[in-house]
């Protein structure tokens, strides 16, 4: 089910069909564009984060002792086992720490429901957990994630939420399980997922978008550094040297280390489009038409669409992983649309 969000009060573009939990998406005055959504997105304001986490870091590769970090809120036994676990995936670059992270997280413990912060692999601070990097591809590592709270403390249900790349991969995971999703898996949603990493990565590389993919570029040849003085036997830090776009980034080094035959083929094993029609949890996708560097395509659209277990909500404005709406100080909503509606898709399958 495709719901298309108008600004307005009309009735076209299916806003008739809009159910009612989900509001129209009204953007903050003077933040309609998507440029000035996505980079308010990372600034605006927000209150202090204070919940207390427990640490642990998860096993997720045997094989070569690969750990990830998850801050963990639970809520008190016995009550922890029934209330639901909302597993949290951060973007590229990002971590349990970022603000939309912490943004959701606490709005899901204010709920009632227990609230994990995944990092990916190397993120958060955690280069010296694995020898590996991280990538798009690593839904599994979310699975081990869920598998490894939900046998420790009996969870009855769990949900997925992710972000930009971190929803590619709950999207990913989802396709994957497909009719055999564990018990627990409860519904999934995903917000400016990076489904199709290909078109991500050319539109990063637009002349407007410059910005975004040197900040990006700048982030992820540091992280390889890093990894190239922690691990010098595995990695060549001169490869990362005149690297000029995020494709080349893949071409010549996620490619290279992660088991991939070029960008090309990482972005086609490691795009979760390719396995949406699997789907079979409730999903939500939201998504802006004006979301500067993650577009859907015609295609992506159609197999989205095809899904019946699948809901996505595109607004015409909303950034990347930004969503400001105005405010209601007599309803007391804070105008971060995004969280509001994704709670609300989980509340309506609880």
């Amino acid at each position: 089910m495709i719901l298309k969000i108008k600004e307005n009060t009309g009735l076209d573009n299916n806003f008739s069909k809009l159910p009612a939990v989900f509001p129209a998406f009204v953007p903050r005055r003077g933040l309609s564009s998507g440029h000035l959504q996505t980079i308010a997105g990372n600034f605006y304001p927000r209150p202090a984060f204070r919940l207390a986490a427990v640490s642990e870091t998860v096993e997720v590769n045997p094989a070569d002792s690969s750990h990830v970090l998850c801050h963990c809120h639970w809520q008190a036994e016995p009550e922890r086992a029934t209330r639901l676990t909302l597993v949290l995936v951060h973007g590229l670059e990002g971590s349990s720490d970022s603000r939309y992270i912490q943004g959701i997280a606490a709005r899901a413990w204010n709920a009632g429901w227990n609230v994990v912060r995944m990092n990916m692999r190397t993120c958060g601070g955690t280069e010296t957990l694995t020898p590996t990097l991280y990538h798009s591809g690593l839904s599994g590592d979310v699975g081990v994630v869920v598998r490894h709270y939900a046998e420790r403390f009996g969870l009855k249900r769990v949900a997925l939420a992710g972000y930009s790349m971190g929803g590619n991969l709950v999207l990913k995971l989802a396709g994957e399980l497909g009719a055999d999703a564990p018990s627990q898996l409860h519904s999934v949603v995903a917000v400016s997922p990076s489904i199709d990493l290909g078109h991500t990565a050319d539109a990063l590389h637009r002349r407007e978008n410059w910005l975004y993919e040197r900040r990006f570029l700048r982030s992820l040849i540091r992280r390889f550094q890093l990894k190239a003085t922690l691990f010098p036997r595995v990695y060549d830090p001169r490869l990362a040297d005149g690297i000029r776009s995020l494709r080349e980034y893949d071409e010549r080094i996620t490619a290279l280390y992660s088991g991939f035959a070029s960008a090309d083929d990482y972005y086609n094993r490691a795009s979760a489009v390719r396995v949406v029609d699997r789907i079979r949890v409730p999903a939500l996708v939201i998504h802006a038409l004006d979301d500067p560097f993650v577009p859907i395509t015609p295609e992506t659209r159609a197999a989205l669409e095809a899904n019946p277990f699948i809901t996505l909500l595109q607004s015409e404005h909303g950034g990347h992983c930004a969503f400001l709406a105005k405010t209601d100080r007599i309803s007391g909503d804070d105008g971060y649309w995004a969280e509001t509606t994704l709670l609300r898709f989980i509340l309506t399958h609880a």
